[in-house]
C-alpha cells in the first residue's frame, strides 16, 4: 500500500527535541510524503499518551522505548521492526522476500552501529551523566574512532560495492531507494556532527558511502525536510552528540 492511498496519518512516537532513534522512521515517511503526527511535539497531551502507551495503556504490545508508530489498531516497537512494516507500504522496501530479508539485516546492523556511538559518550551507564564518565568515554571514543567507526564504514562500502553502486547511484539494495539508504545517510550525519575531525577523515577513502550520504541529502522531500522546522538539529542530548576532547 502507498503512503498516498492512506487516509489517516501515522502516529510517531517519541522524545521531543532531539532527532535520535526517532529519526530514522521520520526520513522514510518524509521521503514518502506520508502523512503523519509526530506525537509528542505536536499534540499538548502526547507526552502524556506516549506515557500512557509504553505502560501498557491502550495496547497489549507495549513498547520497552520509543520510538514507536500507530497504525490504527497496530502498534510497533524498535525503529527496525517498525521501518521493516513501513518499508513496503511507503514503496522503500524490495518485493522480493530475500531483498527484504537483506534491507532488514542492514537496517539492524545500523542499529548497532548507532547503539555504538551512543556508547561512547556513555560508556557505564545511561543513568550517568557524560560528566560522570569522562574518563571512560575517552577511552571508548578511542577504541571506536580508531576500529569500530572504519570497521562499520567499510562493511557498508562492500555491501554498496557488491551491490553494483556507483558514485551517481550508490544504493545498499537493488537500483532503488530504500530505508535502509535513508538509515545510513542518517547515521553518517550523525557520526559527522558528533566526530567531525574522524568522519573527515575516515571518507576520503570511502566514497560510496560518502556519495550515499551526498545523493540522499539532495533528494528533493529529504532537503526541504532538513530545512524545515520538523527537523531537529543534533544535540547533546541525543544519540550522536559532539564533544570536542573525544574527536581526534
Amino acid at each position: 500500500m502507498a503512503a498516498a492511498r492512506k487516509n489517516s496519518p501515522y502516529e510517531l512516537f517519541y522524545w521531543p527535541g532531539i532527532p535520535g532513534r526517532g529519526e530514522y522512521v521520520r526520513l522514510a515517511l518524509e521521503e514518502a510524503g506520508a502523512p503523519y503526527v509526530d506525537v509528542a511535539r505536536e499534540r499538548e497531551t502526547g507526552m502524556d499518551e506516549m506515557m500512557a502507551l509504553m505502560e501498557g495503556e491502550g495496547t497489549r504490545h507495549p513498547s520497552f522505548a520509543p520510538p514507536f508508530l500507530r497504525d490504527g489498531r497496530v502498534v510497533i516497537g524498535q525503529v527496525a521492526a517498525i521501518l521493516l512494516y513501513l518499508g513496503p507500504r511507503l514503496r522503500l522496501a524490495p518485493k522480493s522476500e530475500s531483498a527484504a530479508l537483506w534491507t532488514h539485516q542492514i537496517q539492524l546492523t545500523i542499529a548497532d552501529f548507532a547503539a555504538e556511538a551512543h556508547d561512547v559518550h556513555h560508556p557505564i551507564s545511561v543513568g550517568l551523566y557524560y560528566e560522570d564518565q569522562k574518563k571512560e568515554a575517552a577511552r571508548r571514543a578511542e577504541e571506536f574512532r580508531g576500529a569500530r567507526i572504519p570497521k562499520f564504514l567499510d562493511w557498508f562500502e562492500a555491501v554498496l560495492a557488491a551491490n553494483g553502486a556507483t558514485k551517481e547511484k550508490p544504493r545498499l539494495v537493488g537500483k532503488s531507494l530504500t530505508y535502509a539508504d535513508l538509515s545510513l545517510f542518517h547515521t553518517v550525519d550523525g557520526l559527522k556532527y558528533a566526530f567531525p575531525k574522524t568522519m573527515g577523515r575516515l571518507l576520503r577513502s570511502r566514497p560510496l558511502v560518502t556519495s550515499l550520504h551526498s545523493s540522499v541529502g539532495k533528494r528533493p522531500k529529504i532537503a526541504a525536510y532538513m530545512k524545515s522546522e520538523r527537523r531537529q538539529p543534533f544535540n547533546e542530548n541525543g544519540i550522536f552528540r559532539h564533544y570536542k576532547e573525544l574527536d581526534r
